[in-house]
């Protein structure tokens, strides 16, 4: 009874310290073909990142976030009506900290 419990508590410490570099935000880690992962900002904070990054734009739709960027806390990939796409840098307090043009999708 002892050995199943104790398998068990090692088997979920496991499981708990594979998840925690997700969780603190920490986008080191490697996929599957070897690039980095993003991940995306989600909750109250996409909510603000995405408000502040749509307001120093003057308009546009949000197509991508990244959490613990390496230009930035927040990055916000930002769509406009001319199909352009800009990435928008902000701080921890969602300070806009400097933007990038990418152009349109698809345009060399």
């Amino acid at each position: 009874m002892n050995k199943k419990i104790k398998v068990s508590l090692i088997g979920g410490a496991l499981v708990v310290a594979a998840a925690v570099p997700a969780l603190a935000g920490s986008n080191g880690d490697d996929g599957a073909d070897g690039h980095e992962v993003d991940i995306a900002i989600t909750g109250s904070d996409l909510d603000r990142a995405s408000e502040a990054a749509i307001a120093h734009l003057d308009g546009g739709t949000v197509t991508g976030t990244e959490v613990g960027d390496e230009e930035s806390y927040y990055e916000i990939e930002v769509t406009l009506s001319d199909g352009r796409q800009v990435d928008v840098q902000l701080d921890e307090q969602f300070h806009v900290v400097g933007s990038e043009d990418e152009g349109v999708e698809g345009e060399d």
